[in-house]
């Protein structure tokens, strides 16, 4: 057991977390065997039951220095695509954390919030 909690101490290097709603990234720089460094990014993601229980999801890539260049310009490439075509306002309200799907009442709902609505001019704030 000693060697494994060494083992343990050895791999965890650095490690950095970003929470995202239901998802959680967990950025890690470990160590190989040789004793040289490696990135995993994990996205973990929280799905709650209908009886209130709850299990995570987990998807992991590793990362080597070999390809630290080439992943860094390609996912600069992908993010500076979708800024430049979609901007960086997110449309799509299935991200935002109180999202509830309800059939049939969008419409309605959403006649009824802007009614209450009020016009405000911000040049008197």
């Amino acid at each position: 057991m000693a060697e494994r909690a060494e083992r343990v101490e050895q791999e965890e290097i650095f490690s950095q977390v970003l929470r995202a709603g239901r998802r959680t990234y967990f950025f890690d720089v470990r160590a190989t065997k040789a004793d040289d460094y490696y990135l995993t990014v994990t996205e973990s993601k929280k799905f709650t039951h209908d009886d209130g229980s709850f299990h995570y999801q987990k998807h992991k890539i590793y990362l080597y220095k070999e390809d630290f260049t080439d992943f860094q310009e390609m996912l600069g490439k992908a993010t500076d695509y979708i800024l430049n075509e979609k901007g960086s306002e997110v449309i799509s309200e299935r991200h935002q954390k109180d999202f509830k799907k309800e059939e049939g009442t969008e419409t309605i709902d959403t006649l009824k919030s802007t009614e209450s609505f009020t016009d405000v001019s911000f040049e008197d704030i």
